[in-house]
């Protein structure tokens, strides 16, 4: 988590594997300062096999999504 907030490192680190630039997660998220982006970018440079590790274990599949979709579906039928 981000200090002071309920946002995890790993969204910072997803949005910027998408190829989003610093500024551009600031403004998606702009109750983060640009110091706590660039600590979460710092914190993961120094720990990337383990947060990597940690994104992949709990990565959603678009086979999980779309089960969900379809049994969200069946409900409201």
């Amino acid at each position: 988590m981000i200090a002071g907030t309920s946002i995890p490192v790993r969204t910072i680190i997803e949005m910027w594997r998408l190829g989003m630039s610093v500024e551009e997660i600031h403004e998606g998220l702009p109750d983060l300062t640009l110091a706590q982006i660039f600590d979460a970018l710092s914190f993961y440079q120094d720990n990337v096999a383990e947060i990597n590790a940690y994104i992949e274990r709990n990565r959603i599949t678009d086979a999980m999504l779309r089960e969900s979709a379809n049994r969200t579906l069946r409900n409201a039928a």
